[in-house]
Formats: structure tokens, sequence, C-alpha cells
């Protein structure tokens, strides 16, 4: 890990918080070129009535559009909570050379908590991983978000 992680996850955090002002699960994902921001996104599964709107796929779209190829081999994700399944499988089609991730996902996280990446031979790229930048604000944004949406009046 360098102080660009930290700072990149910073960023990514920044769009977390975006997410949950606007009632969605507060993930936020950069991606970066040569240190440089190349695209930036939140959740927006509620505001699209989209299952597949994760940050990390959306992201993903909108970096592929900026440098006009869908093969980021020489971008880094940054994602302030481990990717799920689906999530994990953009990232190993888009070949992106490097996954930054803060906190774990003990329930959906497929890297490391539910499902071993690490441990898999079959994949045809994998990409560089990092886990546990700034793994405490990311993982407490998540907890907060959950903790406020469980004591809400109007849920109950």
């Amino acid at each position: 890990m360098d102080n660009s992680d930290e700072y990149w996850m910073a960023r990514a955090l920044e769009m977390a918080e975006r997410a949950k002002y606007l009632g969605e699960i507060p993930v936020g994902a950069v991606i970066t070129l040569d240190n440089r921001l190349i695209a930036e996104a939140h959740n927006e599964k509620e505001q699209n009535s989209d299952a597949t709107a994760h940050a990390e796929v959306l992201v993903i779209q909108r970096a592929s559009k900026e440098l006009g190829r869908w093969r980021l081999k020489d971008c880094t994700m940054y994602v302030t909570l481990e990717p799920c399944l689906m999530c994990l499988g953009a990232v190993i089609s888009a070949r992106l050379d490097r996954l930054v991730y803060g906190a774990l996902d003990k329930k959906a996280g497929a890297v490391e908590s539910t499902y071993k990446f690490s441990e898999t031979t079959h994949f045809n790229h994998y990409p560089k991983l990092t886990s546990g930048v700034l793994a405490d604000k990311s993982g407490l944004i998540i907890k907060e978000f959950f903790h406020e949406l469980r004591n809400r009046k109007d849920l109950k």
C-alpha cells in the first residue's frame, strides 16, 4: 500500500457519502490510470431500479467510455467495500490491473470473505489485490447506514 492508495480510497469514500445521502447503500468506487482520476461512481440501485447498478459496475462502464476501450489493463479500481461476485466478475472481465478495497463484506464479499478468489486457478485474468485500505472508515459508513435504516420509524 502506498500513500496514493489512501488518497484514492478517500475519494471513493466521498462517493460512498454521496450514495448515503441519496439513500443508497454507501459504496463508492474510483478508477485511476497513472495516478489520475478516470471515473467515479457510487451505488445507484435505488435510483435506477437496477440490481446491477453497483458502484464497481458503474465505474467500469464510465472508465471504459472515458478511455474508449473495455480493457482497463493498466488501471486501478478503488472501492470502499470488498466486491460481490458480480462485481468481481466485472473486474476480471475488464482486465483491471489492480483492485484495492477497504472493508471486508462478510455476507457477500467474493474476494476473500465468502469466495476465496485468490485460491482459484480457472480465470483468465487476476488483478493485483490490496485490501484493508481505510477499512475502518469504509466499514463504519456501512455500519452506520444500516443502523440508521433499522431504526427508521417509517419502516417499522
